[in-house]
């Protein structure tokens, strides 16, 4: 029972995450890539901040403010302005696909800060599916240094996203997904705050409605809200389990970029990403050790 009510929070994380590079495309229209990755973690702060307040919670305990700490390094720092600067050289489809890899990052994650033992089948899907986006990016980036750089990108953001999966996910079985990210927001908003006035970096005020419509998503869902559903499903499923409700996310993610966005999905990145989804359901189906 435990399991299935994860895989449904995590669906529901899944969905809200995958318009996310799709709003970073958006909010890049009138906004300065830096002020989306590091101001939407003090937006949304600001909202954790408020309900913290308002339910009285404790400070959380020592035991928990490492990973805590690596939790916002991971998911409210690094993937953020990682992922904004990334999509400043390549389109949201593009991105969709080479996050296809989250899920077996993630449960690679999971061992190392979750305690969690995938079989030896579950390691070869994972090798399988790296192989399977790199090519992707080689293929894709072949001749354009814009899609490269954005490929570094978007593997740093990955990386970062899946410790701080891990992390929080893990911490939310003794905290609770909702104070796991309400935490870890406060806690990087100062870091946040300061980088944001030691670069100087500008604010668009006069930046279009849906500029500004695309970085408050990204501030209230995509960085607080998505996270309560989405540590709730990773505490309750486990890790590299439900990590693999991932896979649903690059096709949230094409829907969007063609919907919203107009962008023309190709059939390499179709292609790609139905090998990639095929890899980690078949990694799915194996044993996961807690």
């Amino acid at each position: 029972m435990n399991e299935r009510a994860g895989y449904l929070f995590g669906l529901i994380g899944v969905v809200i995450f995958g318009l996310t590079l799709p709003a970073t495309r958006e909010a890049l229209v009138g906004l300065d890539p830096l002020f989306i990755g590091l101001g939407r973690g003090v937006v949304a702060a600001a909202a954790a901040a408020l309900v913290l307040v308002a339910t009285r919670q404790k400070w959380p305990p020592k035991r928990a403010r490492v990973p805590l700490l690596i939790t916002s390094a991971g998911v409210v720092l690094g993937f953020p302005l990682f992922a904004s600067l990334a999509m400043q050289h390549a389109p949201a489809s593009h991105g969709g696909v080479v996050l296809a890899i989250l899920p077996l990052a993630t449960a690679v994650a999971g061992v190392v800060f979750a305690g969690e033992r995938p079989s030896a089948g579950f390691w070869v899907c994972s090798v399988a599916g790296t192989a399977a986006v790199l090519a992707f990016a080689l293929i894709a980036g072949a001749g354009s240094e814009g899609l490269q750089l954005a490929d570094l990108l978007l593997a740093a953001a990955t990386i970062s996203a899946a410790i701080g999966y891990a992390t929080g996910g893990e911490l939310s079985r003794v905290m609770g997904g909702w104070q796991v990210i309400c935490w870890a927001l406060v806690i990087a908003a100062p870091i946040s705050a300061l980088a944001l006035i030691i670069t100087g970096t500008p604010v668009n005020w006069q930046a279009p409605v849906s500029a500004w419509a695309g970085f408050f998503y990204l501030a209230l869902f995509s960085q607080f809200l998505g996270f309560f559903a989405w540590y709730k499903g990773l505490a309750l499923g486990g890790v590299a389990k439900v990590g693999q409700i991932q896979l649903l996310q690059t096709f949230v993610t094409l829907a969007a970029a063609a919907l919203l966005l107009g962008e023309a999905v190709s059939g390499l990145e179709i292609g790609f990403a139905l090998i990639v989804v095929v890899i980690v359901a078949i990694g799915r189906r194996v044993r996961v050790d807690r």
